[in-house]
């Protein structure tokens, strides 16, 4: 039957509204061939049809008529109908993303490459560095990786992570989730730019700092955000060509340190050495996102299928394309901790390939930076707009270029990205990690509650194990946070927090310029209820 598989869409989408616009089409047509065949007639020997025209018109304009606004983050009680293998909940212009492009932009949301990856060495040596990035994807990555793929299958729309924690906890939690990663996101996008200055300041020194290292921040910057002004197609395949073009030279340095490669390296641990704030950090950063990928669900290509293939492909991506250049770099190369730092790599291929591979490696850099921005700014910017459409930003945020893409939202990412990108590596990555932290706790208590309270919800990808299994694939990265918060600089706990304290004081005023109107606000007429008891008796994915 036709019936069987429920995905949401309003009753008069499916009885009404598309009878009306065939039959007005089908009206508009005979009026055109009827003139063209009859040249010489008046306008009065079409009146009649003109007429039906007429009235068929203001039929349709009757069936889609929406209230202008609602109260700000309340979901609508629109009643859905099953329909068999429909699209994305959300139509739109924009072409969808299939699973290539999908996994690549996953991989440039999580990695971008082995690029960053050197203080882990410097922060506790070469077996503790490998180690790190083989058990921290059990504890961390695979969990939050299968959370993803359940929850972005169960909510396929653009809100992604801040709709999950909207049904679970209400609204203004739903808002504090999406002010802290839409902020961590736009902090640990600042970080590309430095990369790529980073790499590119042995071979140029100028860029080192000063006027050009600003100027250049600057031009990057502007370049790669026209490049998601044009659309999310365009960027998942950018992405795919950056990815191989990236990973490509530490494939032909793994072939020629063969001969080099001395295994007794590789085990040379200090415990009495080791930096916990920067290793845990640095692991943490290179290994942590899965999640971003939600907010793009609306515009992938069948996402109840798509998604979870496409996550599971993007971590064996991930963690080879860590592991194995640490392997040679650690294995090829006299250990020197001091000098394993951001960039080390392109001197690791000058030392066992020559010049040649070490500009081939240092602009893999830079295109690992270019597909890391581009894929973190799209997250972030369609995440606002998904916002938006929930009704927690004002009707702006839901503005989209002629490309499909959410033009007032890539602004904002961009103007964040520009003003905090005068701090340290390692200040950034300290900072976002805080607050990303905040933001997994709370996407941790909504899986769970969901599963408790809405155990038969329709979801097409689910974790084994009932609320049982829910509760305990959660344990193990929740321990991991801890500790990550209990190594944090003051400084950047208090930077953290006092960022923290302005998104729980925005929500209310938001409020209030909505209550007053001096805002507009609106909630998307084709996103399904998940806030009350009927509409999730309802969930439709």
């Amino acid at each position: 039957m036709l019936l069987h598989v429920k995905i949401g869409i309003p009753h008069f989408l499916f009885n009404e509204f598309n009878f009306n616009e065939f039959y007005s089409i089908v009206m508009t047509v005979l009026i055109g061939v009827f003139q063209k065949l009859l040249p010489h007639s008046s306008a009065s020997d079409f009146v009649i049809l003109e007429i039906i025209l007429w009235v068929q018109k203001l039929r349709i304009a009757a069936a889609n008529r929406q209230p202008a606004s609602i109260e700000m983050g309340e979901f609508t009680r629109d009643e859905y109908v099953a329909v068999d293998e429909l699209p994305s909940i959300r139509a739109n212009h924009s072409r969808k993303v299939s699973v290539l492009p999908l996994v690549f932009l996953i991989f440039y949301e999580v990695s971008g490459g082995p690029f960053g990856v050197e203080d882990t060495v410097k922060a506790a040596g070469p077996l503790l560095a490998l180690l790190g990035f083989l058990l921290f994807p059990l504890v961390w990555s695979i969990p939050e990786a299968l959370i993803t793929a359940e929850m972005g299958t169960m909510f396929p729309e653009n809100s992604g992570y801040v709709v999950w924690v909207s049904s679970a906890l209400g609204p203004y939690w739903g808002f504090q989730q999406g002010w802290m990663k839409w902020l961590s996101g736009v902090i640990d996008n600042a970080l590309y730019p430095v990369l790529f200055l980073d790499y590119l300041k042995s071979a140029i020194p100028a860029l080192g700092g000063g006027v050009p290292r600003v100027a250049a921040t600057w031009g990057l910057t502007i370049v790669l955000t026209y490049l998601n002004y044009r659309g999310m197609v365009i960027v998942g395949w950018v992405a795919v060509c950056l990815g191989i073009f990236s990973l490509l030279p530490f494939v032909v340095m793994g072939f020629l340190a063969v001969p080099d490669l001395e295994p007794s390296r590789w085990t040379v641990a200090n415990l009495n050495d080791i930096n916990w704030n920067l290793y845990l950090n640095t692991l943490f950063w290179n290994l942590n996102y899965w999640d971003s990928i939600s907010t793009l669900a609306g515009e992938v290509e069948n996402p109840k299928k798509t998604l979870p293939r496409a996550l599971f492909y993007a971590v064996i991506l991930v963690v080879l394309g860590y592991f194995f250049p640490l392997l040679i770099g650690t294995g090829a190369v006299p250990l020197n901790r001091d000098l394993w730092s951001d960039g080390y790599f392109s001197d690791i291929a000058m030392i066992i390939g020559g010049a040649w591979l070490r500009w081939w490696l240092q602009a893999a850099a830079a295109m690992s930076n270019m597909g890391m921005f581009v894929a973190e700014m799209s997250s972030d910017a369609f995440q606002l707009l998904g916002m938006a459409e929930r009704g927690m930003l004002p009707e702006f945020f839901n503005k989209r270029s002629r490309h499909g893409t959410p033009l007032i939202g890539i602004l904002f990412s961009a103007s964040g990205v520009i003003l905090l990108s005068w701090l340290s590596f390692q200040e950034i990555v300290a900072a976002e990690n805080f607050l990303y932290c905040f933001g997994m706790i709370l996407e941790f208590i909504a899986f769970i509650l969901l599963r408790i309270k809405h155990p038969n919800a329709s979801r097409p990808y689910k974790i084994v194990g009932g609320t049982a299994g829910a509760i305990f694939i959660c344990i193990p990265p929740t321990i991991l946070i801890c500790v990550v918060l209990f190594f944090s600089s003051l400084k950047v706990m208090f930077i953290s927090l006092f960022a923290m304290a302005i998104g729980l004081v925005l929500q209310p005023c938001l409020k209030y310029m909505e209550k007053k109107r001096w805002m507009k606000f609106s909630h998307s007429s084709e996103l399904p209820d998940f806030g009350n008891e009927e509409g999730t008796r309802s969930l439709v994915y």
